[in-house]
């Protein structure tokens, strides 16, 4: 039987030490915001439902979950009265009843689905609170768990610890995991009896072992509980994501050529077989097919890459870029918003937006699209085995069909039909003796200056 998981994400806090105007938990690591990071956990690990308490800037933090999940549930901590008073925000969603509870934070992104579960599973198996816990060779300001064999006695912040816990190196990872059935009970006996008048989620603890109920601890990876408190633990925290996901990727049959230079974004999908080579940088909502070939200083974002296509080096594939099979994109190309068809090459300096390039079509260097007048984007349709000419200028809306040929250096205003052959430039004309006459008009100019 599937047991039923209610996830509580706390999210309110004030964030102050970011010193930042928007909401701690809206920072992102790789590309996504902290708060979502912790969601997707939760749901990795079963959740069947989840909730998120926001608190600062909460319009736009409900405004987020809206737009990345509509199913998730969100309340407001109007006043931030301590952890415990956070989670009783939740209070509605929890009186429905569930087998267990989770509670974790939106400012830990880095906290696994195998170390939810883990928590979990200590409920399933008769736990009433399990917390996480890990080990750390600088535990100053965390609080530390006592033991009792395999049951956790108390949680000690370390202004109370005596001297002899405070050698402890067994710390609080702040998630919690509750018996469904004693949640509430428990949580709404949390008192605020100390020296800030707040209600401290970690007092359930003690309350549980007053019932005489059973409370257990499980590990974690100190990473997986860290915190982002202030820019120098986002960039830590980001480090720390990057180097994970690098180590995924080889190890599902990715090669990267200089590991610490690549970084991903957090939806980054990349196929086995894949090559990325130095610095590049994937920002959301990338695919990347087997056999592909990502070259050096490339930038990716809202892009798909066909197999066996190549990219860059110094190519910049914007959203709606579309590699289809065996396309080539060079150095220094822009793609925006456009279909390069199976076996196309668009080899160097050129930018096409909003067009669609059929299979087997080449692009001459310097070409651009020319799609935006100002006010509204049109699209530029080239067919199959077409050749364009160098340093052309493709204004639209423009078809250009299949097989036909543009001479180098043409602004083609106008419709092409297939297998013709467009020029559109002036006639040269070569005149004796002016360039002898321009350049000593040119120097006598810049003699006169000086």
């Amino acid at each position: 039987m599937i047991r039923t998981c209610l996830s509580i994400v706390l999210a309110a806090g004030e964030g102050t030490r970011m010193k930042s105007s928007r909401a701690k938990v809206l920072h992102e690591v790789a590309r996504r915001p902290l708060v979502l990071h912790a969601v997707d956990a939760a749901m990795a690990a079963g959740s069947t439902e989840t909730v998120v308490v926001a608190g600062r800037d909460a319009e736009s933090v409900i405004s987020l979950l809206s737009s990345s999940d509509p199913s998730l549930r969100h309340v407001s901590q109007e006043q931030r009265l301590g952890t415990a008073h956070a989670a009783l925000a939740a209070r509605r969603v929890l009186e429905q009843g569930f087998d267990d509870v989770l509670i974790l934070f939106g400012d830990t992104p880095l906290v696994r689905a195998e170390t939810l579960k883990a928590a979990r599973a200590e409920i399933a198996a008769g736990t009433a609170v399990c917390v996480v816990g890990f080990r750390t060779s600088k535990p100053q300001g965390y609080g530390r768990l006592i033991l009792e064999g395999a049951d956790l006695v108390a949680i000690r912040e370390e202004k109370d610890a005596s001297e002899a816990e405070r050698r402890i190196d067994l710390c609080n990872g702040g998630v919690m995991a509750l018996d469904g059935r004693l949640a509430l009970k428990l949580l709404t006996r949390i008192g605020n009896e100390n020296a800030k008048g707040e209600f401290y989620l970690t007092d359930v603890v003690a309350i549980a072992r007053e019932d005489g109920l059973p409370v257990r601890m499980v590990m974690a990876d100190e990473e997986d509980v860290l915190g982002v408190n202030t820019r120098l633990e986002l960039a830590r925290v980001e480090s720390l994501w990057q180097t994970r996901r690098r180590e995924e990727m080889m190890l599902s049959g990715v090669t990267l050529v200089a590991p610490e230079t690549v970084f991903f974004a957090a939806d980054t999908v990349v196929e086995p077989d894949v090559v990325i080579e130095p610095n590049v940088v994937f920002g959301p909502g990338v695919v990347v097919r087997s056999g592909a070939v990502i070259h050096a200083f490339s930038h990716l974002e809202g892009a798909s890459v066909g197999s066996k296509a190549s990219v860059g080096p110094y190519a910049r594939l914007r959203p709606g870029a579309d590699l289809r099979a065996g396309a080539k994109v060079g150095n220094f190309v822009e793609i925006k918003s456009t279909t390069v068809g199976e076996g196309a090459k668009v080899s160097h300096l050129t930018y096409l937006g909003d067009a669609s390039i059929g299979a087997e079509t080449n692009i001459g260097a310097g070409t651009i699209t020319c799609n935006y007048d100002g006010y509204n984007k049109y699209r530029t349709e080239i067919g199959a085995r077409a050749f364009i000419g160098s340093n052309s200028a493709l204004v639209a809306p423009l078809s250009i069909g299949d097989g036909a040929y543009i001479g180098s250096g043409s602004t083609v205003t106008e419709d092409v039909p297939a297998d013709a052959l467009a020029i559109a430039r002036t006639r040269q004309v070569v005149k004796d003796g002016r360039g002898r006459e321009i350049n000593e008009r040119n120097a006598a100019r810049k003699a006169a200056k000086t």
